[in-house]
């Protein structure tokens, strides 16, 4: 079996600094120089890995949307009914995992930055079309005009995860259940 080498290790502990440092921030006014210390290697080494600190956020990002997609094929797979699916969906958008500090600066830093940066665009975009995609899929059936609906309960799921993570006495599940209830009015079930 081949010996894992250096790199590996030191990219993925330069992406869990960059997301414990922009964490700590709230922004991604961070250094490169901190970022690198707090993964116990010199700035140079990690400019050598990635190039600069666009560059580790980017990979950062990645690996939080890997991460949400994990949570998004664990909440599916025991999904039963197309309603059950779009359950799912709204309950990974409001994991735990997707409220810790280092999370939510990490996201407040995509949504910023995505205005001036093309490649961080294209990761916002990318999320949002995997998102409406599988609530498209899952309100097929349920819904009379699954597309719209997926799109305006999307849409709904970023609106309440941006006011719940921005809040500091606001609930995920007080979103979550807003985001249910939503689910509800759209596909013609008012509780």
């Amino acid at each position: 079996m081949p010996k894992v080498g250096m790199e590996p290790i030191r990219r993925a502990a330069l992406v869990q600094a960059t997301i414990a440092e922009i964490g700590a921030a709230g922004s991604l006014d961070v250094t490169v120089g901190q970022i690198a210390k707090r993964a116990g290697m010199s700035t140079a080494l990690a400019h050598h890995y990635f190039g600069g600190k666009h560059q580790i956020f980017l990979a950062a990002m990645e690996q939080i949307l890997r991460d949400f997609g994990v949570e998004v094929v664990d909440a599916l797979r025991v999904a039963r009914t197309p309603r059950g699916r779009a359950e799912a969906l709204i309950e990974a958008s409001f994991a735990p995992s997707s409220f810790t500090p280092a999370t939510v600066g990490a996201w407040m830093t995509l949504y910023a930055h995505a205005t001036t940066h093309p490649e961080t665009h294209r990761l916002l975009v990318l999320y949002q079309r995997r998102l409406r995609s599988n609530l498209t899929h899952a309100l097929r059936g349920i819904s009379s005009d699954p597309r719209g609906d997926a799109e305006m309960l999307g849409a709904l799921i970023d609106g309440l995860y941006l006011r719940a993570a921005l809040a500091k006495d606001a609930s995920r599940d007080a979103a979550k259940a807003t985001a249910l209830r939503a689910l509800d009015t759209l596909t013609g079930r008012h509780q």
